[in-house]
């Protein structure tokens, strides 16, 4: 009686199930706490029907990631200030600029002198001397420069989202919305996110619930389970700025040009209102040098998935090709 061995099994193929293995692994693998899993795809970035750097629509991939449901809290930050002895970019100057629309501060930005210059202001008193965060640990925290977040993201083993990534995630899976929710900015008369209701910068009404900063979460999630993804604070993410990228834009995975001055922030603020500003438009770019911090500039961190952290380009150029800056 004649046996037959079986074939050994070949590297090839042990590998390819191990490989087979690790990826469904991945897909089931639950999020790192505080953060939800974005699935990735295809969708149309940009807008015809907003500011000129908005444009073209393009479209864009991109792969799975984790973001933060929420964005970075005074209480978070603490953590890692505490952890790290770190010192912002504010505090090791001694000054920000701050919101301060009735104070009688002497330097002003021109053309917008609702914001000045305070001595003493940093992410634990965002707008100077007797402002404080105390009993606002659940606030985002502000003052914090693109430097300040990265330095942050890096403790925390994570990354700042890149902006394609960012407006994926604040689209929620629906295409060519206005707002993460739809294209009503108050639908049946609801609020959805903390801004500026009334005439900027006279009253705020606080018809939303807050005057200033809300606690994170205080309104409904996007489709993707992120809060506050519009309107509360600007949001850094990762990329330079420059006006006309969309025109050039790689399709898969963009990560914004390779140079410039200013970096990108996403999502509006609390100081965003429907006379001046529409900065909680899912399309919506902002811009600024990345040593700045405004008491309504805050972050959230992301996680690659599969691979590791795309690199960031973090060298500034001396050549200037952002098309100016915006601190609204």
């Amino acid at each position: 009686m004649h046996t037959t061995t079986p074939p050994p099994v070949r590297p090839i193929a042990l590998g390819l199930l191990l490989l087979v293995l690790g990826a469904s692994a991945t897909e089931t693998a639950p999020p790192p706490e505080g953060m939800v899993r974005i699935p990735g795809g295809t969708f149309q970035m940009g807008s015809e029907s907003g500011f000129p750097d908005e444009a073209p629509v393009h479209e864009v991939t991109v792969a799975p990631f984790y973001l933060d449901t929420h964005e970075v809290t005074n209480a978070d930050f603490a953590k890692f200030v505490e952890a790290t002895g770190y010192k912002t970019e504010a505090e090791q100057w001694g000054w920000s600029i701050a919101f301060l629309p009735r104070d009688d501060k002497p330097q002003r930005v021109f053309g917008a002198e609702w914001w000045a210059k305070s001595d003493g202001a940093n992410w634990r008193n965002p707008t100077g001397p007797g402002s404080s965060i105390e009993g606002k640990e659940d606030r985002p925290v502000v003052q914090v420069s693109w430097t300040d977040a990265m330095a942050y993201c890096e403790w925390a083993g994570k990354r700042l989202p890149t902006e394609a990534e960012w407006e994926f995630a604040a689209r929620g899976g629906a295409e060519g919305k206005t707002y993460p929710w739809g294209d009503e900015l108050h639908p049946d008369g609801k609020q959805l996110h903390n801004l500026w209701n009334g005439v900027f910068p006279v009253e705020d009404r606080g018809e939303d619930g807050f005057k200033e900063l809300a606690p994170v979460g205080s309104y409904p999630p996007n489709a993707y389970g992120l809060y506050d993804i519009a309107g509360n604070v600007w949001e850094w993410c990762a990329d330079y700025y420059a006006p006309d990228y969309y025109a050039r834009s790689p399709r898969e995975n963009p990560t914004g040009p390779d140079r410039g001055t200013e970096r990108i922030l996403r999502g509006g603020s609390w100081l965003c209102s429907e006379s001046y500003c529409t900065g909680y438009r899912v399309s919506h770019r902002n811009h600024t040098t990345p040593d700045s911090g405004l008491n309504n500039m805050g972050f959230r961190c992301a996680r690659s998935i599969e691979t590791d952290p795309p690199e960031t380009k973090a060298t500034t150029a001396t050549s200037d090709d952002s098309g100016g800056s915006k601190t609204h």
